[in-house]
């Protein structure tokens, strides 16, 4: 039997991540102990959240193209203005950390950036077998007024929230991302997460856990 869809749109998409219609994840959760209006409010709760990550996507997606850029590419130049704002130095050593990619990938992105005068390299002022990244004043200018900009208006919706709600929305928002961490995942590839890899080998250093945020401030 077919369903008319609503005003909005597609029925089933209305539906995607509400619970008890016997489809989706209604049958992966015990919402035995959930009223029928916590139903609704959570619907429409996770919605919000897919509704920001398509934004994000569709931010990043444009930024990318507008800078000529790979997502990793976006990352470095990130980095480097931080790092730049703060006065500290960035060597390719803490690129690859910051990336999680081997130094020989470390290289072979810093030749394009590079080559696209997106950064200069040159010595490092107190270990001279080593060298220093800054990102070229172009580069920051460009990426700071158009991508970073538009990245940085979260900080209103952030500041519009009174303390308590921040309390609020940073708690819920770090309980859902424990609640869907690989580590609780049996069937995720040890590769999928390979900070907890890295954390299981002696000696080695866990690079921590990807990071998220603006693509340049």
């Amino acid at each position: 039997m077919e369903h008319s869809s609503d005003e909005t749109g597609d029925r089933i998409s209305e539906n995607l991540y509400r619970v008890g219609l016997k489809a989706g994840s209604s049958d992966l959760v015990d919402v035995s102990n959930v009223t029928p209006a916590a139903m609704d409010e959570i619907a429409e709760l996770m919605k919000a959240l897919v509704r920001l990550r398509e934004a994000e996507t569709k931010l990043s997606e444009a930024s990318r193209k507008y800078m000529k850029l790979s997502e990793q590419e976006m990352r470095a130049l990130h980095y480097l203005i931080v790092a730049k704002r703060q006065g500290d130095i960035v060597t390719p050593g803490m690129l690859a950390a910051h990336l999680r990619i081997s130094p020989a990938s470390t290289t072979k992105l810093l030749n394009r950036l590079e080559r696209d005068a997106h950064i200069v390299r040159s010595m490092h002022p107190s270990d001279r077998r080593a060298f220093m990244i800054d990102i070229t004043p172009e580069t920051e200018s460009s990426a700071k007024q158009t991508v970073g900009r538009q990245q940085a208006r979260r900080f209103y919706a952030a500041a519009r929230l009174s303390s308590e709600e921040r309390a609020i929305v940073t708690r819920f928002l770090n309980d859902m991302a424990d609640e869907i961490s690989l580590t609780r995942a049996d069937w995720a590839s040890p590769s999928d997460t390979p900070w907890i890899a890295a954390a299981d080998t002696p000696g080695a250093t866990p690079p921590g856990p990807p990071a998220g945020g603006p693509a340049t401030e």
